[in-house]
């Protein structure tokens, strides 16, 4: 059974010394890769009475702090979800809005995050964007390659089905046949190549869905939800969300007195 959580599960502590250590997280138990499906910037906008390209700069603007929270805790893969393929059906000036902030935001962050230490990977198709998208997005990839404190995957033009297709298609264009075709092969051709699956996958704005995010990679994910929009979604919220990550028991089909021994 999946083991779905939102944020305030966590088991409140009757003081505010018994709080702090509840919340600590276990250096041994933080995941490896984090993903997050960034959702309610829409909603974010209507709550304040603004137009909701302004709640997505708000989203962009979160982006620091969360990149900040996995290097502080030693997160060493983050992929967010910015825009899907199914995200064409908007309203064509959002999505030219979206073009516009998310060039504009590769290009201001990247000289912070290249002199941090992040390598920066687009997943997806730059098929039907802007030049001047495609122009940065290929800057921030070059520039920072070589990097590897923590690799930042953004989602743009992502879809996980198609991720798949198009990965199949490259099989089949390589010819190998049949019977050598492996969930490893497969794998190695998605775009997320290069990442291990994710550890955990958060949603904001209390959808509990991954709307074909990651499908082939999350099999084995632990999930997390919260009604925070994305906007809001800060530091405090990652960490709660860290923290849950560890005290969960992740079995990979095995019972579990496999991994906690006998005396489980």
């Amino acid at each position: 059974m999946l083991n779905f959580k939102r944020a305030g599960e966590i088991a409140k502590a009757e003081t505010p010394a018994a709080k702090e250590v509840e919340l600590e997280i276990d250096p041994e138990r933080v995941p490896g890769h984090v993903a997050i499906i960034m959702d309610g910037n829409g909603r974010w906008a209507k709550e304040r009475g603004l137009p909701r390209l302004a709640g997505h700069r708000a989203g962009t603007e979160n982006i620091r702090r969360i990149v900040e929270s996995c290097i502080r805790y030693g997160v060493k893969h983050l992929t967010l979800y910015a825009f899907s393929t199914e995200n064409w059906n908007r309203p064509e000036e959002e999505v030219r809005g979206l073009m516009t902030i998310l060039g504009e935001v590769i290009e201001r962050e990247t000289p912070k995050l290249h002199a941090e230490g992040v390598r920066i990977c687009h997943l997806g198709r730059l098929d039907g964007l802007s030049s001047h998208l495609c122009k940065a997005i290929r800057a921030s990839t070059t520039k920072t390659r070589d990097n590897n404190r923590l690799i930042l995957n953004v989602c743009y033009n992502y879809g996980g089905r198609l991720e798949i297709v198009d990965a199949v298609r490259q099989i089949v264009v390589q010819g190998v046949p049949a019977e050598h075709i492996t969930e490893e092969l497969i794998a190695r051709h998605l775009y997320s190549n290069g990442s291990p699956d994710p550890d955990l996958i958060v949603r904001t704005a209390g959808e509990q869905r991954l709307s074909n995010f990651l499908i082939w990679q999350a099999a084995y994910s632990e999930y997390w939800f919260t009604p925070m929009y994305w906007p809001d979604f800060g530091k405090d919220e990652f960490r709660l969300a860290l923290v849950d990550y560890g005290q969960r028991l992740r079995k990979f089909g095995k019972a579990p007195e496999q991994i906690l021994g006998n005396g489980a």
